[in-house]
């Protein structure tokens, strides 16, 4: 509910900090501490990619934070939003994070290096795409003026 109002809360809140495992378990209506009995024979039928707990669901929780972000800043464009749990020690999540626009991520110490190499991996990743969809945009030809003449 939480993320559907985001837009109200931002008019009282002065940042946002998504609790991925907590929206994982709400969104997906499981227990991470029951779904390992039964997540790797659904990642074997096809019907998860990934177990969700490990690796952020960019369809799923990630529509819902994408949706909270896009609420919230529409209230208060500065607001400092970001996630927090072993989400934010995962590469692929952090590259959800970046795609999604947020601030930061949180995660235990232990996975703190992977992190933050993983942040700038996916920073630089977003520049290079930004650019290389820059250079590629039609341009108008330079018009020369070498003088009054």
């Amino acid at each position: 509910r939480a993320a559907l109002q985001a837009g109200r809360l931002a008019e009282m809140a002065e940042f946002f900090s998504f609790g991925t495992n907590d929206l994982t378990q709400t969104t997906y209506g499981l227990s991470r501490d029951d779904a390992g009995s039964f997540l790797p024979e659904y990642k074997a039928k096809g019907i998860v990619e990934h177990d969700p707990f490990v690796s952020l669901d960019p369809d799923g929780v990630g529509e819902l934070i994408t949706m909270a972000v896009q609420r919230g800043r529409s209230t208060r464009p500065e607001m400092k939003m970001g996630i927090c749990g072993e989400h934010g020690g995962d590469p692929a999540s952090i590259e959800v994070c970046e795609k999604i626009g947020l601030d930061y991520v949180s995660c235990s110490p232990f996975r703190v290096p992977v992190a933050r190499l993983a942040a700038a991996q996916s920073a630089l990743k977003t520049k290079g795409e930004q650019t290389k969809q820059s250079s590629t945009k039609a341009t108008k030809p330079r018009v020369q003026n070498f003088g009054p003449w």
